[in-house]
């Protein structure tokens, strides 16, 4: 069996001729399921996954406010730097290692170093620590692209690996009305809650619920301005921010929506729009960063939803009330979002093509 888990003693194991050991440094916070995202779930499916493939697994989370670490954070990643065997592989999630290049820099000849990039920072912290890197691999085609445009790094040296799905069985069949909103994204600025709010004001007359998944911890000041907003429009009783879910749960707020709506100022991929086609469900987003990747197209080049300008609260309602108002439209793109479904790729995917990348590294 693969071992995957914290590394106490730091000490390499013995590895059989076809086993290889890579140490992941991680979020402290990868299994709280208070702080739920997409960034924790893909590195837990990697850590999973590539431990099917072989690979001999070490997790090292590092406790810390990420991507503000605070002295002792610092020196919890030093020491774990230092600890981890000579000529190891290392692989740091970005939130990480893109803030503090001075830790990584010492260590870029004795370790093999890959930096997997979520979410782009754009700053000359990222720029030094990725260069100290052997391999970067990021979460979506955008962001690499992103990297390449705003960092001087060789090409072959930066690899895409979008997060993978699980298709659901059997797909929830809609309701015929098509009113019941879900969105999945922690309560904050970013993420457009505050747009949506607006958006769905101006339909206050039109039928329609909507239920927010998401962390209400992040951002308390805007919660509070939203639930104002909200009793200020007459519309408390028809949405409701449920918090986070995680698992069963989660999959049972898929399962009651009729659309998925995402109204971020900025997504590097936005993983929630994959699990949302999984479940044949049709995504109202922005067209922004790597979200349009996201929600591709079908076989036939039609989309499995519609995408917005972004912090546009009336382009959104525009949308909203085409999707409540327009008995074909509905339909419509259900059927894309399930011929979109069918073209997802799955985790296994996703590892293998980051496992391609830690091979290298390790020769």
């Amino acid at each position: 069996m693969p071992q995957c888990g914290p590394d106490a003693s730091g000490a390499a194991p013995p590895l059989g001729p076809h086993r290889r050991a890579v140490h992941v440094v991680l979020p402290g916070d990868i299994d709280d399921p208070a702080t739920p995202s997409g960034g924790n779930v893909y590195d837990r499916r990697i850590c999973a996954g590539l431990g099917e493939h072989g690979w001999s697994v070490h997790e090292h989370p590092v406790p810390g406010a990420w991507p503000h670490p605070d002295p002792a954070a610092r020196a919890e990643l030093a020491r774990l730097l230092a600890a981890v065997p000579g000529d190891a592989v290392v692989l740091l999630d970005g939130l990480i290692a893109s803030t503090v290049p001075d830790l990584l820099t010492p260590h870029s000849r004795r370790l093999r170093l890959v930096v997997l990039v979520h979410m782009p920072l754009d700053d000359e912290a990222e720029a030094r620590a990725l260069a100290s890197a052997r391999a970067v691999v990021t979460t979506s085609e955008w962001t690499r692209r992103r990297l390449l445009a705003r960092h001087p790094l060789p090409a072959d040296r930066v690899r895409a690996a979008p997060p993978g799905v699980t298709p659901t069985s059997p797909v929830p069949p809609g309701s015929a009305t098509g009113d019941r909103l879900l969105c999945v994204a922690a309560v904050t600025h970013h993420k457009g809650h505050d747009v949506l709010v607006d958006a769905l004001s101006v339909l206050a007359a039109v039928p329609w619920t909507l239920v927010c998944v998401g962390t209400l911890t992040r951002e308390p000041e805007l919660v509070h301005r939203l639930r104002d907003r909200l009793a200020g429009a007459g519309l408390t009783d028809r949405v409701r921010l449920a918090g986070p879910l995680t698992g069963a749960a989660l999959d049972d707020a898929y399962a009651a929506a009729d659309l998925l709506v995402l109204p971020s100022r900025g997504e590097t991929y936005g993983m929630v729009v994959t699990e949302a086609l999984a479940r044949g469900l049709p995504v109202l987003g922005t067209a922004v960063g790597g979200l349009p990747e996201a929600l591709g197209r079908t076989p036939d080049g039609d989309l499995p939803g519609l995408l917005v300008p972004p912090d546009d609260p009336a382009a959104l309602a525009g949308a909203l009330s085409w999707w409540l108002g327009d008995d074909e439209l509905r339909a419509r793109l259900r059927r894309a979002a399930l011929a979109r479904r069918d073209t997802l790729i799955d985790w296994p995917v996703t590892t293998a093509r980051l496992a391609v990348v830690l091979e290298e590294v390790a020769e």
